[in-house]
């Protein structure tokens, strides 16, 4: 058995989830690849590697991905955590905030999913996790191009889900909830008492508890299709 450690790409690494994910990977003895555009993550640690990662072009993308492999030798899990909001009304959302939070949040994984599952096929081993949002499952006024990127995720998980099982890849996706990032950091506090009364416990969720089950859900190998809503909003069956 080989003591190298795991392989873990996130993408979106440079944000508040992708933080706290690579904390606990990295806490795990993974091996973290972590995938950032703008903003570029605290420096690395011995068990972190940063990468400029533009996952809307898809050619730099699959170049980038093919040469993370052949430098880690492999890849266990794919993190897609990349993402992005433009809201707006129907009336007011231009063509531009719609090409470009469906391009990041549903292009950008698709992209990221199929470059990492060829050698994930060929080792026989994998998972990708895709992080969608509550929003996809119930839509959200404002976030028309939001909601149709997460639900996509959920429609892309499923099928992927059923491509790969075959080759012992599992694919499944992450509603983590409200959390405190700099995405959420626009918000007032009324919203953010909003968000947290519509959770049965009155609360919002936390980076950390969400970190950790990712890195527990890698861990699994018997789970694949699935999603799972971290917080404690209850939405119909169907």
């Amino acid at each position: 058995m080989s003591s190298a450690p795991k392989v873990v790409l996130i993408t979106g690494a440079g944000g508040g989830l992708g933080s706290a994910l690579t904390t606990e990977f990295t806490r795990g003895g993974w091996q973290v690849i972590s995938g950032f555009r703008q903003e570029a993550p605290e420096p690395s640690s011995p068990g972190v590697f940063n990468v400029n990662l533009d996952v809307t072009r898809t050619e730099e993308l699959n170049e980038s991905i093919t040469a993370l492999t052949k430098r880690f030798t492999r890849i266990d899990a794919l993190i897609n955590n990349a993402g992005a909001t433009a809201d707006a009304t129907l009336a007011q959302l231009n063509e531009d905030d719609w090409d470009r939070v469906l391009d990041v949040n549903l292009s950008g994984a698709f992209a990221c999913a199929r470059a990492v599952s060829r050698p994930m096929m060929r080792q026989r081993e994998g998972h990708i996790i895709n992080i969608s949002s509550h929003a996809g499952r119930r839509g959200a006024r404002g976030q028309a191009n939001y909601a149709a990127a997460k639900a996509g995720l959920l429609g892309l998980t499923h099928s992927l889900a059923r491509e790969l099982g075959s080759r012992n890849v599992r694919v499944n996706a992450v509603l983590p909830g409200v959390l405190p990032t700099k995405m959420t950091a626009q918000l007032s506090a009324e919203q953010m008492e909003g968000f947290a009364q519509a959770n049965t416990l009155g609360r919002i969720n936390s980076l950390d508890e969400v970190a950790r089950f990712i890195v527990f859900l890698t861990s699994t190998r018997n789970i694949s299709g699935q999603v799972f809503q971290l917080d404690s909003r209850i939405a119909p069956w169907t």
